[in-house]
């Protein structure tokens, strides 16, 4: 049916058309593209070999199908976003020091969480002295809510 020029034209089809689909796979998210290449790239290994071009089509058909359906899991991990905390909701629940009294008359506090220095504010608007432990409650704008942490045994305020 097909003579040796048009057996060549079909290979070089198959690559040209698995580059272009390895190109496009770049500007595309989930890896359906690169699915389609591999598939195309056992089409050109049937012409290679002289098989025709229904066992081509039938090649680039199942082995295009078995990547996407194998590819499915690694592509959904890799481009699946999962839950960020965005800025200050990472210290949420964490516990900070005070390093600037936290006075809620002359509207000052400075906390330490971690290694970051954040504006605070006492959640129920009483003071709370330099060196305490407080524990993150909320963020509002660009400074934590804060509680101070009572000692369980004695019910005292922690310093």
């Amino acid at each position: 049916m097909f003579d040796v020029s048009n057996s060549a034209l079909l290979l070089w089809g198959w690559i040209v058309l698995a580059l272009i689909f390895f190109a496009a796979e770049i500007f595309t998210a989930g890896f359906v593209l690169l699915c389609f290449g591999f598939g195309a790239l056992a089409a050109a290994g049937l012409a290679f070999f002289g098989l025709g071009l229904t066992w081509q089509l039938l090649a680039f058909i199942v082995v295009s199908s078995a990547a996407v359906l194998l590819s499915r899991p690694f592509a959904e991990r890799v481009t699946s976003k999962g839950p960020q905390d965005v800025a200050g909701d990472r210290v949420l629940g964490k516990r900070a020091v005070v390093l600037q009294a936290i006075d809620p008359i002359a509207n000052t506090g400075m906390v330490r969480v971690d290694t970051e220095e954040w504006r605070a504010e006492s959640v129920d608007h009483s003071p709370i002295a330099k060196d305490s432990v407080v524990e993150v409650v909320a963020v509002e704008g660009v400074r934590l809510q804060v509680r101070r942490i009572t000692d369980s045994t004695t019910n005292q305020p922690m310093n």
